[in-house]
């Protein structure tokens, strides 16, 4: 995987450091917002710069975390051109990818576990989007 990934938290736990050696493990490039780069950002910050990058295309996709995950959701989608999926589990990871063409993964520190979240970034990066959900995807912007 050669892929820049906009990753950011507002908290750096045990979560956030299992993903993060996932991420690296998979040989991506990981531009760091929030605690888990050493800020001190809140999670309405950190959605929004994550979303930014990947908006911007200085990351090609997007990890994002807070407590329920909520939050940081709807600070990422605040930015033209994020699609930021709020996920539980691979398949619905695989899903946003598939029908919605998602752009940043959010998850829950508060509800996800480490292998939990393994699966997640498999389905994630092991999904194409769907070329029939062209029309639907283009309605979002």
């Amino acid at each position: 995987m050669a892929l820049t990934v906009a990753f950011g938290s507002d908290e750096r736990t045990a979560l956030t450091d299992a993903v993060r050696e996932d991420l690296e493990a998979r040989g991506a490039r990981l531009v760091l917002v929030g605690p888990p780069g050493g800020g001190g950002e809140q999670w309405a910050e950190v959605g929004r710069r994550v979303g930014e990058l990947v908006a911007s295309g200085e990351a090609d996709t997007g990890v994002l975390f807070c407590w329920t995950g909520t939050g940081a959701s709807i600070a990422a989608n605040k930015v033209r051109g994020v699609r930021a999926a709020l996920c539980t589990d691979a398949a619905t990871a695989a899903g946003a990818r598939r029908w919605n063409d998602a752009n940043v993964l959010v998850m829950s520190l508060r509800l996800t576990s480490p292998p939990v979240a393994h699966e997640m970034l498999d389905a994630w990066f092991g999904t194409d989007p769907d070329p029939s959900e062209a029309d639907n995807i283009a309605r979002l912007e």
